[in-house]
Parts: C-alpha cells; structure tokens; sequence
C-alpha cells in the first residue's frame, strides 16, 4: 500500500514512522509511506498555505490551491487506478476511526492523507477533493496530523505480511467486537499475585474457551457500548 500524508509540519512525522512496525513494514516492501510538505505546492512566493476567510470570522483558513495541486499531482505519479485509491482529511467533522473503517481502508492500495489546520479548510476541499473525513475522537487538536498517524498505525497493520502472524490480528482488541482478554507472563507468582492456573495447564482447548470467555466478560464490564454489537 501506498500512503501520501499532505501537512504543514512534515518533520511531526519523522519518528513515528521510521519506527517498529511501521519501519518493517517499509523495509518488507508492503508499505510505502510518502510525507507532503503542503508549502511545496503553493504559488504564494511566500509559500503561505492559508488566508482568511471569506464573511469575516476569526484565524485563518487552508486554501485550496495547494491542497488540490498537491493531491492532482500525487494521483499523476502514483499511477494507481481511481477505484483502489482514497482521499481522506482528517477532521473532527469526520467519521470515528473504528477497528472495521480501518479493516476496509486497508483493502485500498493507495490513501492520500489530508492533514487539516489552523481553523480549518476551504470547504471546496471537502465538496470536490475527497472521498471522506475522519475523525479520531470528539475532543480539539492542533491539526490533523496527529489523528493522520494513527489512522496509518491502526490500517498498515492490517495489510497482508505486516504483522508476523495472521492469528495476532486475531486474537487483538476489537475482533469480532470483543476486547483482548488479560495477558499475562513470567513469573507465574510475584509476591502474591498469582496468574490464573489454567493459563498454566498446558491445556490448549481449556485455554481457548477461557480467553474468549474473560474476551466476552472485559467487553461486557469495560465498554457495555461494544458488547451490544457483539454477536455470540
């Protein structure tokens, strides 16, 4: 998969990922992770990205232009046919992030990722440029690219041979509506407190039937909201 990440601030993203899983998932070849510095693609001379807004009102406004050179220009490049591509800005106007949106942007072989700013975008951005908007969480941030490198954490795991084995997708939070059931490791008693003795037994099958029943419990006592969707 290719992801295009379009942003003011383009060095935000300089750790986040060229680290663990992102960064081997470069390496293995399956994603190619590309950052935009929006002031590259403006024709202001004083690579100004945003202006005020038109009727008044207070802070500035993102212009289209740069925006809209920069996702024509990037969709050139890519050569990736329009049906398998997806535009998205992150805003708060948006969709919430969940475990099946980023399940279904992961079939996509290519995302551009618009990373909105200061008091947001021209409105012609959401009407005539992208596919969607989404957000992270009902709460304010800066600007989008916080919410833009979670969106890549949470998709790129999901493409096939980014993660080692097909069963850890499986057995993570929100599979089938479900959260993880506790986790435990060595050792097995630390002063007092003690791992339940059936993780113990070497009994794989008494195992399995324990972790989907504590899945089923932590769902049910943590996020009731979740267990309403859960299908048994």
């Amino acid at each position: 998969m290719r992801i295009d990440i379009l942003t003011i601030f383009p060095e935000m993203f300089d750790s986040v990922l060229n680290e663990s899983i992102l960064k081997r998932a470069q390496e293995k070849g399956k994603l190619w992770l590309i950052v935009h510095n929006l002031r590259d693609y403006t024709v202001d001379k004083h690579k100004k990205v945003d202006d005020k807004p038109f009727g008044g009102g207070p802070g500035m406004i993102m212009q289209i232009q740069p925006i809209h050179d920069a996702v024509k220009e990037i969709c050139k490049l890519s050569k990736i046919d329009k049906k398998r591509r997806r535009i998205i800005i992150l805003s708060p106007q948006g969709k919430t992030l969940e475990q099946k949106v980023a399940s279904r942007l992961s079939k996509y072989k290519h995302l551009i990722l618009i990373c909105a700013h200061y008091e947001g975008v021209d409105e012609r951005v959401r009407k005539y440029l992208v596919d969607e908007e989404i957000s992270i969480g009902d709460y304010v941030l800066t600007g989008g690219e916080l919410p833009a490198m979670v969106l890549v954490d949470a998709v790129s795991r999901l493409i096939p041979g980014v993660l080692g084995k097909k069963e850890s997708l499986q057995q993570e939070s929100f599979h089938d509506n479900l959260l993880e059931y506790p986790q435990y490791s060595r050792p097995a008693d630390f002063k007092g407190m003690k791992v339940p003795s059936i993780l113990l037994s070497g009994d794989h099958n008494k195992i399995q039937v324990y972790r989907k029943k504590e899945s089923i419990r932590v769902t049910k006592t943590k996020r009731p909201d979740l267990f309403k969707r859960y299908k048994s």
